[in-house]
């Protein structure tokens, strides 16, 4: 069928004035004059017949239809740079920054990223923990995951996969419930204490928090503990998995609890986009939690 398009290096000038804030810097980005950039946005608005921009004595600003059509075109040029990189491959070497909960990156990720090397060889993976994360400036990470409810200022954030709980023990523990845990077994992650209330929740105890045994910030952490007889745990049943396929620890059978936190993919808000190579990254990483999800059976959301 005939495509309805204006003409693509006037739609380029317009991403990048949009998103570089000036025709001057536009042309810069795109090897070609001011006056160039200028007179293809120039063009674009005739042909449209509405003012994309309000021309400033500093600068460009978005005209509200400008607002309107910048998504569709930015997403018009991602899904083509993901594409072309999918299929053919960069040029030269890639690197991205992949900055990651210490659990997740650990005990899922890290051991799928050689398929993912492998089918993209020109790329170089620099995987950080959250914990040094902050090393680098917010604007040279490119692949952000993190666990919460989804809302942190200054980032836009998609839903990536979320998790039940699952009450993991040492194989040998005869622990079957929230009643037959002793004072001194349970392992506390910090950040997630709503898990051993909703445990609670119908029996006639409340979890002995004033007895906790062992206190740690990941799950990774918890599950070595309880894999080392230390204590029960409440973990994301994702992140158990692997250790209960080895027998290191058991889970207990029949409970699983939902889990009210997810990991997400974040974005920063604002007109820069992310690279296509980060883009194609998020897409092989939701397209194997997918593929994962549809072998286990499972209903989580992704």
């Amino acid at each position: 069928m005939p495509y309805h398009l204006p003409p693509l290096p006037w739609l380029r000038s317009f991403e990048a004035s949009a998103r570089r804030g000036s025709f001057a810097a536009a042309a810069s980005e795109l090897s070609l004059t001011s006056a160039a950039v200028s007179y293809q946005v120039r063009a674009l608005e005739e042909l449209l017949g509405r003012p994309l921009f309000e021309r400033l004595p500093r600068g460009l600003r978005l005209t509200d239809l400008g607002k309107a059509y910048l998504p569709s075109i930015r997403k018009a040029f991602s899904e083509l740079s993901v594409s072309t990189l999918g299929i053919f491959g960069p040029e030269g070497d890639i690197s991205l920054d992949v900055r990651v909960s210490v659990s997740f990156g650990v005990l899922w990720l890290a051991p799928r990223l050689g398929a993912f090397l492998a089918a993209h060889p020109n790329f170089r993976i620099r995987l950080l923990s959250a914990i040094w994360g902050d090393a680098l400036p917010a604007d040279r990470i490119d692949v952000d995951i993190r666990f919460g409810h989804g809302a942190w200022p200054g980032y836009a954030a998609r839903l990536l996969v979320n998790d039940p709980v699952i009450l993991v023990t040492p194989p040998s523990s005869s622990v079957m419930g929230p009643r037959d845990i002793r004072p001194g077994e349970l392992i506390h992650i910090l950040g997630v204490e709503g898990d051993w209330l909703h445990l609670f929740t119908g029996t006639d105890q409340m979890p002995p928090f004033e007895q906790v045994g062992l206190t740690v910030d990941t799950s990774l952490a918890a599950l070595e503990l309880a894999a080392a007889g230390s204590g029960v745990a409440l973990v994301l049943e994702r992140f158990a998995r692997p250790f209960i396929e080895q027998g290191r620890i058991r889970a207990v059978p029949g409970l699983q609890l939902p889990q009210e936190q997810s990991h997400y993919l974040l974005t920063r808000d604002g007109l820069n986009a992310p690279r296509a190579e980060a883009m194609l990254f998020c897409d092989w990483l939701q397209h194997a939690l997918l593929a994962e999800r549809e072998i286990l059976g499972t209903g989580e959301a992704a």
